[in-house]
Order: structure tokens, then C-alpha cells, then sequence
């Protein structure tokens, strides 16, 4: 039975049940007003009847603020953060990713991106160990390792890394030559800053992880950058005399070297045809010495004729001593001889018949004798 209908006891405002209309509303308001006196002490009777709605206003303040506070405590930690929680200046809790609350104005939440990507870039002067003054830009990549060590252990983190990544620079780069700065070091050098500075970070309690160092082009200051340039270029010339000498040397060593092997190899022929030739030879004489013992006369002569024969060839010209004269005959053998050879044969080709020489000779000499006879006479 409804608590508005005949019999249904009383209502839930606590009016009585007698009347068809509304419950009275300031009957209502009093009574939770008497009951939130005697929650805080107070007395319901000793407050007029105005006091009600007084009271009862400042109720309502109260419990929206305390649910207003109690909102207050409600707050979001994206995916790539993590938060903090202080509680009365004290360390209480890291939490990760989700809705949390916390007790306003008691906890103090911090909220950190822990993996977002973050970047640092320097640039200054500085000097190297050949006393050499060199701009050296640079850009640190790092993020967020312990969220708690980065908010908790240093002021400002990110000025410490900032100072810390000048002191690592300047270290490594003041133990280094000008050479490995601008040119071929750069790498060695941008791993070295990274290991010191993670080391200096570490030893701050910084939370902060480097996770990479990248320098880029040295460049020497405005001052001396013609001299800079004229080193740069005497370096490159090095190198392209270097290249070229080492180039002409990989030429030059494989040809002399094919060049020794085929003297060695000539050496070795040479060799092998004057032995050859010279046991041929030895073979010759005994055969000749065999055919001399058998008839030493006719060896003799054609021993002889050989050898008339060879100097012959080999002779163009021929003086002849005539016999009871004074007179020397000359003879042109290449002349003589010139119809009978041709310009393009060898000079395998180009000997002589001696024996129709020599009996050109002797014709002549004869005829020559018989007319010197003849005049001898007539005188």
C-alpha cells in the first residue's frame, strides 16, 4: 500500500498521513536539519523556526563540497606517462597507465611522458688536444628511465643533463686530436660523450636515459677558417698523392714481377740451348775425330773447304795476291754475286756457289796473265 493512500502508515518525510496534498516541504527540510544537529552536537529545539532553511542551505554547501573535493581527487595517466604520488610531501607510489584517485590537497600527483623521445641540442667552442679551437654541434636524444629519480632526486633534471653534456663534450673532445674531430672520429667521440654522460647522469640520481649522441659537422671558427680550408685541401691532396702512388704501385710491382719471370725464364732457355749446343758440338767432334782417323787427308780438305766456304759467305770482298807481280786483285764479291741473290731472301739464302767463284778467279787471272805476258813481248 502506498504511504500517500488511506492506511498506508507514515510517509518517509515523517508528516502524518491525514491530508490528500504534497508533504510539507519545510517540515521535511526541518527534520533533516535535526538531524544533522545532532550528528554536528546541536540542539533542534533552542533554533526558532527561522534557523531552518538557514541551516539547511549550509548542509547542502557541505555536501557538494565534499563531493566536489572527492571529483577533485579523480585524474587520467595516459599510455606513455607514469605518475608520481606524494602524500604530505612524502614518497607513497609510482602508478602506470588508468583512472586513479587520489585524496585532494593530501596527495600530490606529478604526471611524467616517460617514453616520449626527447631532444637536447648544443653547440659551443672548444679546444682539442693539438691545441686546435673547433665548433662542434651535437643533439642528445634521451627519455625518462625512473620517473621517481626524476622528479624526486634533482631540481631541474634537464638543466643538470644540459651542464653535464657540455662537461662530457669538452672532456672527450679536449682528448682528442682535430684530425678525429672533423673527420674520421666523430662516431668514436659521439660514444664516448654517450658513456660519460649516462655515467655523470647516473651519478645525479637524474633518471634521465641518453640514448644516443649525434654530432654533426666540427667547424673551425670564422676567424681561421681560411687556414682551416688550406689544411683541409693539403690533407686531400695527401690522400689523392697517396692513392696515386699506392695505385701506381699495384701497376708497377705485378709487371716487374712478370718481368723478372720472363728473364728467369729466358735465363732458363738460354741455358738449356747452350748446353744443348754444346753437347751437339762435343757429338760433332767425336764424329768428326771417328771420321778424321779413317782418312785424315780427305777430312783435312773438306775440313778446309768448310771453312773457305763460311768465311767466303760471309765476306764481300776478296784480295787476291798474284803470283810474280806486284799487283793485288780486287774482287767485288757482292757484285758479283748481287743478280744471283735477292733483296728479300735470308741470309740463310744469301750464300755463294765458291766453286764458280773461284773459277771466275782464275779465268780472270789467267787472261789478265796472258795479256801482261803478251805486252811484255811486243816491248
Amino acid at each position: 500500500m502506498a504511504w500517500n493512500e488511506p492506511g498506508g502508515g507514515k510517509d518517509p518525510w515523517g508528516g502524518k498521513n491525514g491530508g490528500d496534498g504534497p508533504p510539507d516541504l519545510d517540515e521535511a527540510l526541518q527534520k533533516l536539519r535535526s538531524r544533522f544537529d545532532k550528528i554536528f552536537g546541536g540542539s533542534g529545539g533552542n533554533r526558532g523556526g527561522s534557523g531552518g532553511p538557514s541551516s539547511s542551505l549550509v548542509s547542502v554547501v557541505l555536501v557538494l563540497l565534499a563531493l566536489g573535493w572527492a571529483m577533485m581527487g579523480l585524474y587520467q595517466v595516459d599510455e606513455k606517462e607514469q605518475a608520481v604520488v606524494l602524500r604530505l610531501g612524502k614518497y607513497l607510489d609510482t602508478v602506470d597507465a588508468g583512472l586513479h584517485w587520489n585524496p585532494p590537497l593530501v596527495d600530490k600527483v606529478t604526471t611524467v611522458r616517460v617514453t616520449e623521445e626527447r631532444q637536447y641540442s648544443s653547440r659551443g667552442q672548444m679546444l682539442t688536444e693539438d691545441e686546435n679551437i673547433v665548433e662542434l654541434p651535437l643533439t642528445v636524444q634521451y627519455n625518462i628511465r625512473n620517473v621517481k629519480d626524476f622528479v624526486l632526486n634533482v631540481k631541474t633534471p634537464e638543466v643538470s643533463l644540459r651542464q653535464a653534456t657540455d662537461s662530457a663534450l669538452r672532456h672527450v673532445v679536449g682528448s682528442s686530436k682535430l684530425d678525429e674531430v672533423v673527420s674520421t672520429g666523430r662516431l668514436k667521440i659521439g660514444d664516448e660523450v654517450k658513456l660519460r654522460l649516462q655515467t655523470y647522469l647516473d651519478n645525479y640520481g637524474t633518471g634521465i636515459h641518453v640514448r644516443k649522441i649525434n654530432i654533426q659537422e666540427a667547424k673551425p671558427p670564422a676567424q681561421v677558417k681560411a687556414a682551416y680550408d688550406d689544411v683541409i685541401k693539403a690533407r686531400e691532396d695527401q690522400e689523392r698523392l697517396i692513392n696515386e702512388a699506392q695505385a701506381y704501385s699495384n701497376g708497377i710491382i705485378p709487371e716487374a714481377r712478370g718481368t723478372a719471370q720472363r728473364m728467369i725464364e729466358e735465363s732458363n732457355a738460354y741455358r738449356e740451348k747452350v748446353v744443348a749446343e754444346a753437347e751437339g758440338e762435343s757429338q760433332r767432334f767425336e764424329s768428326l775425330l771417328t771420321e778424321y782417323q779413317k782418312a785424315p787427308g780427305v777430312t783435312r780438305q773438306r775440313l778446309y773447304l768448310d771453312a773457305i766456304q763460311e768465311v767466303m759467305s760471309n765476306s764481300s770482298k776478296v784480295l787476291v795476291d798474284v803470283e810474280g807481280g806486284n799487283n793485288m786483285l780486287y774482287l767485288p764479291l757482292d757484285k758479283l754475286v748481287q743478280p744471283n741473290i735477292s733483296k728479300s731472301q735470308s741470309s740463310a739464302s744469301r750464300e755463294v756457289d765458291v766453286n764458280k767463284i773461284v773459277d771466275e778467279v782464275i779465268n780472270k787471272l789467267r787472261n789478265e796473265n796472258t795479256t801482261t805476258a803478251r805486252s811484255r813481248g811486243i816491248r
